[in-house]
């Protein structure tokens, strides 16, 4: 997976070799961020120095980087921040460490003035979820390599919005199966509750699709301490989802595990034989508008879209 910032506008790209593209927005950051909902001059301008500085150093080092390599090999740096005690999707702090050091080098070489390098260099240390996007874009590319196949029933995309939540099955195109999202079993920020919580929300399951996040969980036993539950819990989740899902990923491993590959392509027909359904870590927003992310926790997604999604799959391909 080559990671490039987009000449056009500042997101970051993914593609793999297929040619298959992804993209994804620049990470702002937890609490009081746009992508939770929160608005104000804050959220504002950060979002502004992003589109720039941000976006123009990064554009910089990438030109840099790719004077030596293809790009950013992102699903690398995922497998090797999986054996560092991250899951990749609601804890990055290897893998923006494994960032860090790979791009702060084309960040010095590319002529940035010292006083902003630093900024850009400040932020990213201080934002250990600056590298969630670039995981979440490498995870759909992934993902859309395994879409529309005939006859699989594989889950290609697991998404929220907040009011409902929703799934496509590889054998069944562009058809989308959908519950009404679910409620968050959560830690709270300071001065919050689950009375404050939304329903939840994000596209950020699709890391979960692509067989890490919180399907890695025994690979990070710290991250407990920002979703909640035990380092047991953790393990107990991972283990459940070998149950529903179709292989062991040979990329990303859990040391844990004694190296087992992560589990990985959630298949409908386990899902209702089992009566197991997916569950993922989450970032929690405020129920109001103008506030933003205010916890994380756990969720599980509900059962009924998946059974809708085997029925569907049956009158498909004639098989009741």
């Amino acid at each position: 997976m080559a990671g490039v910032i987009s000449p056009s506008m500042p997101v970051y790209q993914m593609e793999d070799k297929s040619g298959n593209k992804a993209f994804s927005n620049l990470n702002e950051g937890i609490g009081r961020v746009l992508r939770y909902g929160a608005y104000g001059s804050d959220v504002l301008s950060r979002l502004k120095w992003l589109s720039t500085t941000f976006f123009e150093v990064l554009s910089l080092a990438l030109k840099e980087l790719k004077r030596e390599k293809p790009g950013l090999q992102f699903k690398q740096i995922i497998a090797q921040a999986l054996t560092m005690g991250d899951d990749c999707h609601n804890r990055y702090n290897a893998a923006t460490s494994l960032f860090i050091r790979e791009m702060v080098p084309y960040m010095i070489r590319c002529g940035v003035e010292k006083k902003i390098l630093l900024e850009v260099y400040d932020f990213i240390n201080g934002n250990n979820f600056t590298t969630l996007n670039l995981g979440m874009a490498t995870a759909k590319v992934m993902t859309m390599a395994a879409h529309s196949v005939k006859y699989s029933t594989i889950v290609t995309t697991m998404a929220r919005n907040g009011t409902e939540t929703g799934i496509r099955v590889s054998g069944l195109g562009e058809e989308w199966f959908t519950s009404p999202a679910p409620r968050v079993n959560g830690l709270w920020f300071p001065g919050f509750s689950a009375e404050d919580a939304n329903p939840d929300i994000g596209d950020s399951a699709i890391t979960e699709t692509a067989g890490f996040g919180g399907f890695a969980m025994a690979a990070a036993p710290a991250i407990i301490s920002w979703v909640g539950g035990t380092s047991a819990k953790a393990m107990q989740i991972t283990e459940r989802m070998y149950r529903i899902t179709f292989t062991k990923n040979k990329y990303f491993l859990i040391p844990s595990l004694d190296f087992s590959g992560t589990p990985t392509g959630v298949d409908i027909r386990k899902v209702v034989k089992t009566g197991i359904t997916p569950e993922i870590n989450t970032g929690v927003a405020h129920k109001n508008p103008g506030i933003g992310q205010i916890g994380a926790g756990l969720v599980i997604f509900p059962m009924g879209m998946f059974e809708n999604a085997l029925r569907s799959f049956g009158r498909t391909y004639g098989l009741v």
